[in-house]
């Protein structure tokens, strides 16, 4: 596979993660169809593996979502700004400290941006715990397992 087509690659996996976090996009397909296409275009052992791991991981983490509450994040009070602040710190989280690092970069995001918004500590965190038990764990199963194949795939293509 070329070099332009893993870059293709990458800006599908990368809209995929983009995609969970906006309400009504298959993000988790998408990232889990750039993985296929990768896999079909560099037929290796590693590349089957890293296919079946990130299936593995998807329905993994679509029983997990069908097992918690369902989305309500908008009666939460969340907004796109939050989202993208979510987003933004569990990926820095995610590089930071490698895979745990997602979930506290997410629920710092979420503080983060109600911080800002609102100002004190006791408000934004109510709001936090507000907004984790409308939909927000659900949305972080989804971008954590979207995280972990992103990242299993970037190690395939650079290491393997």
């Amino acid at each position: 596979m070329g070099v332009w087509e893993l870059l293709l690659v990458g800006v599908v996996i990368a809209l995929g993660v983009c995609g969970v976090l906006v309400p009504g996009v298959p993000g988790s397909w998408l990232v889990w169809a750039a993985v296929l296409w990768w896999a079909l275009s560099a037929p290796q052992v590693l590349a089957w593996g890293v296919l079946v791991g990130a299936t593995l991981v998807l329905l993994l983490a679509q029983a997990i979502r069908w097992a918690l509450p369902p989305r309500r994040l908008r009666e939460g009070g969340a907004t796109p700004r939050t989202g993208l602040y979510a987003g933004t710190g569990a990926l820095l989280g995610f590089c930071l400290l490698p895979v745990i690092g997602a979930v506290p970069g997410f629920v710092g995001g979420i503080y983060l941006h109600e911080r800002l918004g609102v100002g004190g500590h006791e408000r934004a965190w109510s709001t936090v715990r507000t907004l984790m038990r409308s939909g927000g764990w659900s949305v972080l199963t989804e971008l954590f397992a979207c995280l972990l194949i992103a990242g299993a795939w970037l190690g395939a293509v650079v290491w393997g």
